[in-house]
């Protein structure tokens, strides 16, 4: 037989974290009900973001070149983000460090040229 009391615990964890994400969900709704907050009119309900309305429906599809872009620009953003330490603990690294990042960043250039002969970073 298993004994399970041991699990006791993290489904009690569980019990309180979904009741507080609940909580913190559903308390503002109902207080805004409550307090009279909750009052949707055409003015409240239109277009905020750009200030006019959309042209097509907001369910359409994307072209693919939008993803490409969004994730070369996620790629050439991390290479920043790992050059920063790199730089800042080159002294510790020594020689060893710096080849790898300069393997790494001979990776992402040919990627990079890769990407633009491709027409990746061509916009119409």
């Amino acid at each position: 037989m298993v004994d399970l009391t041991q699990y006791l615990p993290i489904l009690i964890f569980l019990g309180i974290a979904l009741a507080l994400s609940a909580l913190f969900v559903f308390l503002p709704m109902g207080v805004s009900r409550l307090t009279g907050a909750h009052n949707p009119n055409a003015d409240k309900l239109s277009e905020y973001e750009c200030g006019f309305p959309a042209f097509e429906d907001s369910r359409s599809q994307f072209d693919v070149r939008f993803y490409l872009v969004a994730i070369l620009f996620i790629i050439f953003d991390l290479e920043a983000a790992f050059l920063f330490p790199w730089a800042v603990s080159l002294d510790i690294t020594g020689w060893a460090g710096w080849i790898t990042m300069m393997v790494f960043l001979g990776e992402l250039i040919i990627g990079y040229i890769y990407a633009w002969k491709k027409g990746a970073l061509e916009w119409e």
